[in-house]
């Protein structure tokens, strides 16, 4: 296999196409909405998340050369590691995805007969989309060895963060008992570790 910064460039681009094409294709097939957050609250993760991408995403950084700092050395086993982790995360993400159905939405929103899923990725973790994205972005993160994929990294996994807290609280209004005694047995983010105990409102 070559080992050619530009050939693995390519396959984890490739990887994050496919992933959007499918969760484009996705998103039409969702239940009615039945209760939306408002855009102010959106913006507030939907920026941050195209800061994040951008920073990853972009190869020069003229107006910043800082940015372009290699934290460790490129190296084909990096690059395995890196990308390995990018497709599982991402298959992670995927399953998630499926698992979830017609209950998915891209905003922070209830929908009309909305189930609370506990089954499948989501009896590891509470948000295992939100999991999977953030292994996939660290292996691609990996991959860069920059400083630039790096902060882009700590920029989506804050607005990753603040957007499970929007929903973890919709969730609570809407499932009370059953989201208060799933948060107790199922860790939000980190699969095998032990849930946070949650502070009182």
């Amino acid at each position: 296999m070559p080992h050619d910064a530009d050939f693995y460039r390519h396959l984890i681009l490739g990887a994050w196409v496919a992933w959007a094409l499918f969760w484009l294709v996705t998103a039409f097939s969702t239940k009615k909405t039945q209760r939306r957050e408002p855009s102010s609250t959106r913006l507030a993760y939907v920026l941050p998340l195209l800061v994040g991408g951008l920073l990853i995403g972009v190869r020069h950084t003229p107006w910043a050369p800082v940015l372009a700092l290699r934290l460790w050395p490129r190296s084909p086993a990096v690059y395995c590691v890196g990308f390995a982790l990018l497709i599982a995360g991402l298959a992670f993400a995927i399953w998630a995805r499926v698992h979830l159905g017609r209950n998915w939405s891209g905003a922070v929103t209830v929908k009309e007969g909305h189930e609370l899923i506990r089954t499948g990725p989501y009896r590891r973790v509470r948000h295992p989309i939100y999991s999977g994205i953030l292994a996939a972005v660290i292996g691609t993160a990996l991959c860069s060895g920059t400083l630039r994929s790096v902060l882009g990294f700590l920029i989506i996994a804050i607005a990753l963060t603040r957007k499970l807290h929007m929903e973890e609280a919709f969730m609570r209004e809407e499932f009370p008992a059953q989201y208060e005694e799933y948060s107790r047995q199922v860790p939000a983010l980190i699969p095998f570790t032990r849930p946070a105990a949650r502070r009182p409102p």
